[in-house]
């Protein structure tokens, strides 16, 4: 069965091994709560480690990246340019490099985002006059179903005013395979320098009035490589499955053409006719000889020992790329099911979006009852408190209209602690009303977002939230893309392992967030008790919707350049993705490009770290070079989204291709 079937249907990964367990020399000085998600992942996804997990250290830069900034305590609205900062920290970080630069988000930058990006592209052009190799940058977005991205606007943007005969090649690729593609937010920078977290890279959702509040954070070290290994897995996908011949003939057509395939893949190189069509791989060994590396090395060395920072697991899922694996969802898990006192949680949701109007999510969409029953646990068995900041429901940021932004899917947080509390009866059927009441009054704490206690801007719109966050035990946090509610995209995010640097964290974000939030008055024990029997779940399958709704369109959210509509491709993916769930053939040969990661378990090393440490080929030139790309149309009009990530956040009506094929000037 498709695997995004799979979960739409509540179904875990199997539990068995993925071979002999693992032992990682870094995993020690592991917390309680490290300690369980290492060893989840070293027993059930070992064949998968340095590529979607690893044990790892690091060093925390700063505070957290939290937008916007300076409105706890205040009831005034954020100023003008309040967060301008923040694209021009993540175009600082580009610019470091040196060597090598990956960059991924959902969708591309644009804006000041773009602006700042650009420059930073620059400033490395720059720096390539006098480098000895060739600089490296890869930028890789998601390929959403039905809103294909315009890779070469996106690369033209971004190296309109870098000579031709600079020492650097640019890529920009994007990739769907069914109904997931890439959701992850990190900027890697010569295996040093990291930047991860929550955020896209959109203008009017943070630079602009009535923000969405996101969360993000600064890294160096080693858990840099992480991140370039993460993105190495998608690159490759992207070149297997271009490499076909079906994907040749796609990579000819324009990036903004329909295509009935179930895995849609796209790559631009920069400078065009002189960069090798596809991106070569990240190996430590390429970023070596930098002077980044060196200077990491020399900043951390203290009485001739090198201190590489604090534990940090590296946690990430490929979505529908692999069969099985969902690592990253068995390791938040094991955070959960490892607390012994509190779980702090601050999520853009944990329901799933629901009919507009309703208190029911959309067909076929459910709610995650494996992380509700671990919540549950924690509370029934083990008496563990839970602090929960949810968005206010469908807030809309920056004046974009509701089909083009919406963060909160829709629920109260009533109906959210009903669900916990349900999952509890569920398991022991025989507990009291009594005992589920006082968990609710005594346990659990659920709040929507505020400011100086008001969950509202000055305008009347509510206050968004699309942050993924939570500590346990206080003693470790994850900060990363994953959101908690059901999706299947390609998620990465960092645990930070640390009772120290996690106190700094929970004071400069959590605290001062949940003093502004929490007022008692979100859950009424009563209404949970009598919301015990409702039924929130979707009805029928969301793909049979989207087939008897003329394939209406995911996650529109603002008007971009480089994004256009596609109707066919999301009908062509329900068809697809309807026919496997049924167990049938596919309804022509296209599926058969398709090429799947190699789910098969592999042999691992007695110590993972020989393989960390073994000698790595500089791998900086790529595979034979393929015939160039055919020019590809510049499509200006087309649609944004964001995504309250990976699942619809919203429906719109219905556009034929004919609109998004028609030049429009995008609005700012």
């Amino acid at each position: 069965m498709n695997s995004f079937v799979n979960k739409l249907l509540c179904k875990g990964d199997v539990d068995e091994s993925s071979g002999a367990e693992l032992w990682d020399e870094d995993a020690v000085g592991l917390t309680h709560v490290g300690e369980a998600v290492h060893k989840v992942l070293a027993r059930h996804h070992n064949n998968y480690h340095h590529k979607m997990w690893n044990v790892t250290r690091g060093k925390v830069v700063g505070s957290v990246h939290q937008t916007p900034m300076n409105v706890w305590g205040s009831s005034k609205d954020p100023k003008k340019n309040n967060d301008d900062w923040f694209p021009e920290k993540m175009a600082e970080i580009i610019g470091r490099t040196e060597k090598w630069c990956d960059i991924m988000s959902l969708g591309p930058p644009d804006g000041k985002f773009m602006t700042d990006f650009k420059a930073a592209i620059e400033k490395i052009a720059e720096r390539s006059k006098t480098a000895e190799d060739t600089i490296i940058v890869r930028l890789l977005v998601g390929n959403i179903v039905g809103m294909p991205v315009n890779c070469t606007a996106v690369l033209k943007a971004l190296t309109k005013d870098v000579p031709q005969d600079a020492n650097m090649r640019v890529w920009v690729g994007a990739w769907r395979k069914g109904f997931s593609w890439n959701h992850a937010k990190l900027i890697a920078v010569d295996g040093v320098y990291l930047h991860t977290g929550g955020h896209n890279l959109w203008d009017q959702h943070y630079l602009k009035n009535n923000p969405v509040h996101d969360l993000s954070i600064e890294l160096e070290g080693s858990v840099t490589r992480d991140g370039h290994r993460f993105a190495n897995l998608q690159w490759e996908f992207i070149e297997r499955n271009q490499r076909t011949c079906i994907g040749s003939c796609v990579d000819n057509m324009p990036d903004a053409m329909p295509t009935v395939l179930k895995t849609r893949v796209t790559v631009s190189e920069w400078p065009e006719g002189v960069a090798d069509t596809f991106p070569p791989m990240f190996t430590k060994a390429v970023v070596a000889k930098t002077a980044n590396y060196s200077r990491r090395n020399s900043t951390l060395e203290k009485d001739g020992v090198i201190d590489k920072g604090v534990p940090m697991i590296t946690i990430g899922r490929l979505g529908t790329m692999v069969y099985r694996h969902r690592s990253a969802d068995d390791a938040i898990i094991a955070m959960i099911n490892s607390s012994q006192k509190i779980i702090r949680l601050v999520l853009q949701d944990i329901g799933p979006v629901t009919v507009p109007g309703t208190k029911r999510a959309l067909p076929g969409l459910k709610w995650p009852k494996a992380y509700l029953a671990a919540i549950g646990e924690a509370i029934y068995q083990r008496g563990v408190d839970v602090e929960m900041v949810v968005s206010n429901p469908n807030s809309i940021p920056g004046g974009l209209k509701g089909t083009e932004a919406n963060y909160g899917n829709g629920w109260s947080c009533v109906d959210v602690a009903a669900e916990i509390i349900k999952s509890i009866k569920k398991k022991h059927a025989e507990v009291d009303d009594g005992k589920l009441r006082a968990m609710v009054i005594d346990n659990l704490r659920i709040c929507f977002l505020r400011h100086d206690k008001k969950g509202k801007y000055k305008d009347g719109k509510t206050i968004g939230l699309h942050s993924k966050h939570f500590i346990v035990d206080d003693v470790s946090t994850y900060i990363g893309s994953q959101n908690l509610y059901m999706c299947d995209l390609a998620e990465w995010g960092v645990v930070i392992d640390s009772e120290a640097e996690v106190k700094k964290i929970k004071e400069d974000y959590f605290d001062p967030m949940w003093a502004d939030s929490y007022t008692g008055e979100d859950v009424d024990v009563e209404k949970v008790m009598d919301g015990l029997k409702i039924d929130r779940d979707g009805e029928q399958t969301w793909l049979e919707y989207i087939r008897q709704n003329d394939a209406q369109h995911m996650m529109p959210h603002g008007p971009s350049e480089y994004l256009c509509v596609d109707e066919v491709e999301v009908h062509a993916a329900a068809v697809g993705v309807q026919s496997a769930e049924k167990g049938e053939a596919p309804q022509d040969k296209a599926d058969e490009a398709d090429t799947e990661m190699d789910d098969t378990p592999t042999p691992t090393p007695v110590s993972s770290k020989e393989v960390e440490d073994s000698p790595e080929v500089d791998t900086t030139s790529s595979p034979e070079k393929t015939p160039e790309n055919a020019t590809k149309t510049n499509v200006d009009n087309e649609v944004k989204q964001d995504p309250t990530c990976g699942v619809l956040c919203g429906i719109t009506d219905s556009m034929k291709l004919a609109e998004c094929m028609n030049p429009v000037k995008a609005s700012a």
